[in-house]
């Protein structure tokens, strides 16, 4: 007996870690002092930058969007789901990333599918331009199921005190701006999944005409980052409040940025809700409230700004690609912080 034999294959995964370690460099920034491999990642904050440099983390994982990614046999878009997630949940609060981590658990460890995943990882990281510091490839016999694997992400951001977005200015009268998502995002799949593969009786390679596209192509729609979007506009404190749409939807996100004594009213009216929550929606025979609490229903970020601002954000926001940004609502008096809707039917 030998551990081979128990399940786990160390050839297996040092040829995994060979793989890996070229495409992590591709994401080294200046802040980087450790090679992949080393037992923990060294990170050089570049303090000159900041007065007062406040870290931000946050941890998240992919969901049964992993799911899709099996019936599919496509691993290259879900590392990339991991890190723009991760990079979204920071962002809210006004910070940039630094370095990310990533953590990769399966029952028999695939180089192929390893490097594929981790490849998708490595590319949102440059493109957010996150270093990929470091992370974990676990190979746990028995615990997975055959060709399965589950997969997480940490993320370290820094921001100075002085542009923390806490929502704390956020007034009665301020407009909410919605900004567009891509699809799902990483939330609400263990519906939809039931919805259409259970209840429906569909296949990954099921062509639906009114998405326009295949099940599988709809589902792994990547979730998309809004740094490049929001960055440039982090400065002079226009953006009062920021709420990443993602488990809970609009009806859970939005409260967490609300300071006490405020609620929010939105417009169902106010943006097109895309096809594929429509379709979700009839299908499944899903009351809308369900829908709201459970789905981003086509908007990734919503963020707070004074009314007199919205326009002049919104016309940023187009300028670098975020075309179709709209006020969905306004600031209210409310207590405890909550969103209420108009035109729900």
């Amino acid at each position: 007996m030998d551990y081979k034999s128990a399940g786990v294959d160390i050839d297996a995964g040092n040829e995994s870690v060979r793989r890996i370690r070229a495409l992590a460099r591709s994401t080294f920034t200046s802040g980087v002092l450790s090679e992949i491999g080393s037992f923990g990642g060294l990170f050089q904050l570049e303090t000159g930058r900041f007065r007062e440099p406040i870290l931000v983390a946050s941890a998240d994982g992919v969901g049964t969007k992993l799911k899709v990614a099996f019936l599919t046999g496509k691993h290259d878009t879900v590392g990339l789901d991991l890190v723009n997630h991760c990079v979204n949940d920071i962002l809210v609060q006004g910070a940039e990333p630094l370095f990310f981590l990533d953590y990769l658990a399966t029952g028999r460890l695939s180089p192929e599918v390893a490097e594929r995943v981790v490849g998708g990882i490595a590319g949102a990281c440059r493109d957010n331009g996150c270093a990929l510091l470091g992370g974990e490839t676990a190979e746990m016999p028995g615990f997975y199921a055959e060709g399965e694997y589950d997969l997480a992400g940490f993320i370290v951001g820094v921001v100075d005190r002085g542009r923390l977005i806490s929502g704390r200015a956020i007034l009665v009268g301020d407009a909410l701006v919605g900004v567009p998502s891509s699809g799902l995002h990483t939330n609400g799949y263990s519906l939809a999944r039931r919805i259409i593969f259970d209840q429906l009786g569909l296949t990954v390679d099921t062509h639906v005409a009114e998405l326009g596209r295949t099940i599988g192509e709809e589902l792994l729609e990547p979730h998309r980052s809004y740094l490049p979007l929001v960055k440039p506009m982090l400065d002079g404190g226009r953006i009062k409040g920021m709420a990443h749409i993602t488990g809970g939807g609009i009806t859970e996100n939005v409260p967490r940025v609300l300071p006490h004594g405020t609620a929010a009213v939105v417009d169902l009216a106010a943006w097109k809700i895309p096809p594929i929550f429509r379709w979700l929606q009839r299908n499944g025979q899903v009351p809308i409230e369900d829908m709201l609490r459970t789905f981003n229903m086509g908007l990734g970020l919503i963020v707070v700004t004074a009314r007199d601002k919205a326009e002049p954000l919104i016309g940023e926001l187009a300028a670098r690609g975020g075309r179709d940004a709209r006020v969905i609502g306004e600031i209210v008096p409310g207590e405890p912080p909550s969103v209420s809707y108009v035109n729900l039917s």
